[in-house]
């Protein structure tokens, strides 16, 4: 029987995260981890390209988006939280999806709590290591021009932002993320419109506590799916040393596509996500 429903979960320490689960309840469990840290989920097309055949959650992380704190922003809480979930649902095993900041909770996770990891796809994430850090800034810059380089500058160093700021400034913080410069604009105003705060507590928190990846691939047995834009300013050449790390992982990189490769293309990320968990989902 297919079901949707929308729901706050109550965690061990009082947070409560907000959830979306959709799909069948016999399907078999995916969840999908947002990126940030600090932002909301949205990937709710990736879960329609998956819930005519997997039970499909969603959730906003501790404090971020619909969900509530207490304030707790470490990776050892983070990937708590997630198991949390879990076990709520019931789950023994369920495949971990994970977006940006959240491709790396996915491997944390899998290496964390292996029993209970079925496969990873790991999604627009920035690889191992800090090597992806100079290339990025430098082909972020690149696509933003002299006079947005310096507005969005401008609007950092401002201690207050009027909401019409506010989304000026995200939509200009992630404008190079997208790889048709005709539809970017609009793709990133969209995103920077969504009207919930960046919880930069939890944004510097994570990043501090970031995990090393080096470390982490290594451990990781389940079978793994690496998507990647290749025209995300995120380095594809760093993303690529994670296939000599993960004893069990495949590439799928998409071609003409940023840093949400299913929005500039949506069929080549459906039909990867579907023939890989069709093999191990």
């Amino acid at each position: 029987m297919d079901e949707i429903r929308e729901r706050a979960v109550t965690l061990d320490d009082g947070a409560q995260l907000w959830t979306m689960s959709s799909g069948p309840t016999s399907g078999s469990p995916v969840v999908l981890c947002h990126g940030g840290p600090g932002l909301w989920d949205d990937l709710s097309s990736i879960a329609t390209m998956l819930d005519s055949t997997h039970r499909v959650h969603r959730y906003d992380q501790r404090g971020c988006g619909r969900s509530t704190g207490p304030d707790d922003y470490r990776v050892d809480r983070a990937l708590a939280d997630l198991d949390g979930l879990r076990r709520h649902w019931g789950y023994d095993r369920w495949t971990v999806f994970g977006h940006s900041w959240g491709a790396t909770l996915a491997l944390a996770y899998a290496w964390t709590y292996p029993a209970h990891v079925q496969a990873v796809i790991y999604c627009s994430g920035v690889g191992p290591g800090t090597e992806w850090r100079e290339p990025y800034y430098a082909e972020s810059a690149r696509r933003l021009t002299p006079r947005q380089q310096e507005r969005r500058d401008e609007l950092e160093q401002q201690e207050e932002r009027s909401w019409d700021e506010e989304v000026e400034y995200r939509m200009l913080c992630w404008l190079p993320g997208y790889a048709d410069p005709s539809r970017a604009e609009a793709w990133a105003r969209e995103a920077a419109a969504v009207p919930f705060d960046i919880n930069w507590r939890a944004n510097r928190g994570l990043w501090t506590d970031r995990p090393d990846e080096i470390t982490l691939a290594t451990k990781v047995t389940a079978p793994t799916l690496i998507i990647h834009g290749e025209q995300d300013p995120r380095p594809l050449a760093n993303v690529r040393r994670l296939l000599d790390l993960l004893p069990s992982a495949t590439l799928a990189a998409i071609p003409n596509a940023g840093h949400s490769p299913w929005l500039e293309d949506p069929a080549a990320v459906s039909a990867r996500l579907r023939a890989f968990l069709s093999a191990h989902g």
